[in-house]
C-alpha cells in the first residue's frame, strides 16, 4: 500500500475536532482500520465514509460507542444480505429465462 494514499489520523482528528483517542477506540472496537507506518497512525481513504457516519451517530445523534458499534454491524449485515439477494435474484432470472 502506498503511503501517499493514506491520510494521517491526526490530520483527520484535527479537521473534525476530535481526539485521537476516539479514533483509537474505534480501532479497538474493530470498526475501523488504522495503518501504522514508522509509529504514525494513518487511515485508508476507504475508511472515510464509515468514519463520517460514525461521527454523525456519535456527535449529532449522541449515540455512545457501544451503540455505534451495534448500528455499524447491523448496517454491514444488511448490506451483506442485500448483496446476497441481488446474486440470488440474478440466478433466478437466469433460470426463468430458460
Amino acid at each position: 500500500m502506498m503511503k501517499e494514499n493514506l491520510i494521517p489520523a491526526i490530520e483527520f482528528c484535527t479537521s473534525h475536532q476530535i481526539e485521537f483517542s476516539f479514533i483509537n477506540s474505534l480501532h479497538e472496537y474493530g470498526l475501523i482500520e488504522i495503518i501504522e507506518v514508522r509509529q504514525t497512525a494513518f487511515l485508508h481513504p476507504k475508511e472515510l465514509p464509515k468514519l463520517e457516519q460514525i461521527l454523525l451517530f456519535n456527535k449529532e445523534l449522541e449515540i455512545n460507542l457501544e451503540g455505534v458499534e451495534v448500528i455499524i454491524r447491523l448496517l454491514e449485515r444488511v448490506n451483506q444480505i442485500q448483496n446476497e439477494m441481488t446474486v440470488l435474484k440474478n440466478r433466478l432470472r437466469l433460470y426463468e429465462n430458460l
